[in-house]
């Protein structure tokens, strides 16, 4: 397996405090997976050029899938009322249609100093790197990409947003509701409004999170692969069973999460430790690299290559049979759980 580069988390701290003594930059490049943070720092971005969202005189927004030359120089070049600054978002826009990339090059060139214009892209929308408006973005503007938080950082805001709702946490629960729910901190919030207002007791532990919280697909087919590991097949097929009831996840979305679980699985066979399995499987966590490590011990690694090699065989017969999807998805479970059951 080729190991990916491991990315630095942002320091989103830094970056505002950056903001708050040096003051705002003409030109930002702003993208990247973690949305909450993208938008709290334009927020704050907004507060540092004494805007506020929805002020058509200090900020002008273009949502437009393409954006125009002339209408970009004409409010870059309105002056800003009752601030020292004023700000221009550009959203959604379509890199492949942006109009003339020469001459909006040519307009972000000459920003004046009583002006910011920030680029904002959606989240999850890598830039197009071959664009060449992109390519002058990444030269001239303050570029941040805002990538999900690591672990510390990750634990010290929910920490912190259980404590608005005047809630401790155990660190067992904090795991768990990352594990359940996922990372992204716009989707935990509602997710910690709901279990501080559960928990009965000052400090929210892993059973009020296990009772309330939203369960993504990626924590099941965890705990499906567990239950095989552990030889608890039933339980398996209960698991399995419960995903096929969902109806926001699909039988080929299952399948490709449980064929990637199993990938990860071989990978970590040989692991020495969690630090390792972390950097074979890309993984940001070091508590569910542990779990993946004690899994993985309970398989050889033909099994494992085998259960990859059902999971693939099955896929491509939803793809080019129109099989019944739910009957393969149960087949390809039983002849995994039947290999391991007999070794």
């Amino acid at each position: 397996m080729t190991k990916r580069k491991k990315e630095p988390a942002l320091n989103y701290s830094a970056e505002v405090k950056k903001l708050k003594e040096a003051g705002p930059d003409r030109l930002y490049f702003l993208w990247g997976e973690e949305e909450y943070l993208r938008d709290s720092f334009l927020q704050a971005l907004r507060e540092a050029c004494g805007t506020a969202e929805g002020d058509d005189f200090q900020i002008r927004v273009f949502k437009d899938a393409q954006l125009d030359p002339m209408e970009l120089r004409y409010a870059i070049d309105t002056l800003p009322f009752f601030s020292e600054r004023s700000l221009i978002e550009v959203r959604d826009l379509d890199w492949q249609k942006s109009g003339d990339a020469d001459r909006l090059i040519e307009v972000l060139s000459d920003i004046p100093d009583y002006c910011t214009v920030a680029f904002r892209l959606n989240q999850g929308e890598e830039p197009n790197g071959k664009s060449k408006l992109v390519k002058f973005l990444r030269s001239h503007a303050s570029e941040i990409k805002f990538t999900v938080q690591d672990q510390n950082m990750l634990f010290r805001w929910i920490t912190r947003r259980f404590a608005f709702y005047g809630k401790g946490v155990e660190m067992e629960a904090a795991q768990r509701l990352i594990y359940l729910s996922g990372d992204q901190m716009k989707a935990l919030i509602p997710e910690i409004e709901k279990i501080a207002a559960y928990a009965t007791g000052e400090k929210v532990t892993a059973s009020d999170v296990n009772a309330v919280a939203n369960r993504l697909a990626e924590a099941d087919i965890f705990d499906l692969t567990d239950a095989i590991a552990e030889r608890r097949f039933n339980t398996a097929a209960g698991i399995l069973a419960d995903l096929l009831d969902q109806r926001d996840t699909s039988v080929p979305a299952i399948l490709s999460l449980l064929s990637n679980q199993f990938r990860r699985l071989f990978f970590s066979v040989d692991a020495r430790d969690s630090a390792t399995v972390m950097e074979l499987c890309n993984l940001k966590y070091e508590f569910m690299a542990r779990r993946l490590l004690n899994a993985a011990r309970s398989f050889s690694p033909d099994q494992l290559r085998h259960a990859i090699e059902l999971c693939e065989t099955a896929d491509y017969r939803l793809k080019s049979e129109g099989a019944d999807e739910k009957l393969l998805l149960k087949e390809t479970l039983m002849r995994i759980a039947l290999e391991v059951s007999d070794a």
